[in-house]
C-alpha cells in the first residue's frame, strides 16, 4: 500500500514537472517592417486571459552594416482586434515599449504594429527590425513582484503558479471545445445546405425531364407522328 501511494506521489510530481515544461514556452519572435508597411499577427486566445506584448525596435545602420537601437522620436502604433473585428486596444508607443489588454471574446486576435511614419521617413526609407515578445495568461504575471507584494514563501509561490497554470489549463480546453461546438455546427450547417441543394437539383432535373417529355409529345402530335 505504501508503495502504491509513493508511487502515485511520483506521477503526480512528473506529471506537474511536465505540465511546468510545457507552460514555460513564450511566443517570442523578431520581423522587418519598412516605413508605411503594417505587420499583423493572429493569436488564438481563450476569454478572460491577459496578454502582454514587449516590444523593442533596432534600426538599420547602413555605414555600420549593423542593427542598432532606434531613437527616440521612432514610435509604434499598436493596433488588436477580437475575433468580432472589434478595436479593444489602438494606441502609440515609443521606440520600445509594452501593451496590455484583456480578452473578452474567445477566439483569433488580430495584432498589428506599424510605425509612425512622418517621423521613420527622417531615416531615407531604412528598414526597422522589431522584436516581439507575446506573454498569454499566467506567463503575464510578474512572480518575484507578486511574491514581494504578498510576501510569499518560494513554495506558496510555487503553488501559487501551479494553481494559475492549472487555470488557463481549463480556458484552454473550454476554448478547445468551443471551438469543436462551432466546427459542429460548421459541419451540421454545411450538410443542411448540401443536402437542399441535392433535393433542388434532383427536382430541377425532373421538372426539365417532365417538360422535355411534353415538348417532344406535343412535337410528335403536331407531326401527327402519333
Amino acid at each position: 500500500m505504501v508503495s502504491v501511494r509513493f508511487r502515485m506521489q511520483q506521477s503526480l510530481v512528473f506529471s506537474l514537472f511536465l505540465l511546468n515544461v510545457f507552460y514555460t514556452c513564450v511566443s517570442s519572435l523578431y520581423f522587418h517592417i519598412g516605413e508605411t508597411e503594417k505587420k499583423c499577427f493572429i493569436e488564438e486566445i481563450p476569454d478572460e486571459t491577459m496578454i502582454i506584448g514587449n516590444y523593442r525596435t533596432q534600426l538599420y545602420d547602413k555605414q555600420r552594416e549593423e542593427y542598432l537601437p532606434a531613437t527616440q522620436g521612432l514610435g509604434m502604433f499598436v493596433e488588436v482586434k477580437d475575433p468580432d473585428d472589434k478595436v479593444i486596444l489602438s494606441r502609440q508607443y515609443g521606440s520600445e515599449g509594452r501593451f496590455t489588454f484583456t480578452s473578452h471574446t474567445p477566439g483569433e486576435h488580430q495584432i498589428c504594429l506599424h510605425s509612425n511614419s512622418s517621423k521613420f521617413s527622417l531615416f531615407a526609407g531604412g528598414m526597422l527590425r522589431v522584436h516581439l515578445d507575446i506573454q498569454v495568461g499566467e506567463h503575464a504575471n510578474n512572480y518575484a513582484e507578486i511574491a514581494a507584494k504578498d510576501k510569499l514563501t518560494e513554495l506558496q509561490l510555487r503553488v501559487r503558479q501551479l494553481v494559475e497554470q492549472v487555470d488557463q489549463i481549463q480556458k484552454e480546453q473550454n476554448y478547445q471545445r468551443y471551438r469543436e461546438e462551432r466546427f459542429r455546427q460548421t459541419s451540421e450547417s454545411t450538410n443542411q445546405r448540401v443536402l437542399w441543394w441535392s433535393i433542388v437539383q434532383t427536382l430541377i432535373l425532373v421538372a426539365i425531364g417532365i417538360w422535355q417529355m411534353r415538348h417532344l409529345k406535343g412535337f410528335f402530335e403536331a407531326k401527327k407522328l402519333v
